[in-house]
């Protein structure tokens, strides 16, 4: 986990916000940490974009309705007031 506690190579670290919070979850231990689920069941939540309740699954999803890109990480998971949102323009892969 080498400098992930506070900072990874390209900057960001799991107490960014926004986009930035999102990339660094998305590339955190070559990608392995975005799909992991988060403990109990998720996050409820509402899409910063939208407005549509959902529950946050995994470290990064999307919601269903509009497709936002949220993120939280793993040392902020408790609380969904930690979830970042990543824009307007950012879109994850359709394979996500």
């Amino acid at each position: 986990m080498g400098g992930c506690a506070s900072s990874c190579e390209g900057g960001g670290g799991p107490f960014s916000e926004g986009k930035e919070l999102v990339l660094f979850v998305m590339q955190a231990h070559g990608g392995t940490v975005a799909k992991s689920p988060i403990p109990d069941g998720g996050l409820k939540t509402k899409c910063r974009n939208c407005g549509e309740s959902f529950t946050l699954v995994t470290f990064v999803g999307k919601c269903p309705k509009c497709k936002g890109v949220h993120a939280v990480s793993p040392p902020r998971c408790d609380d969904p007031g930690n979830i970042q949102y990543a824009g307007k323009d950012f879109s994850l892969p359709e394979n996500w």
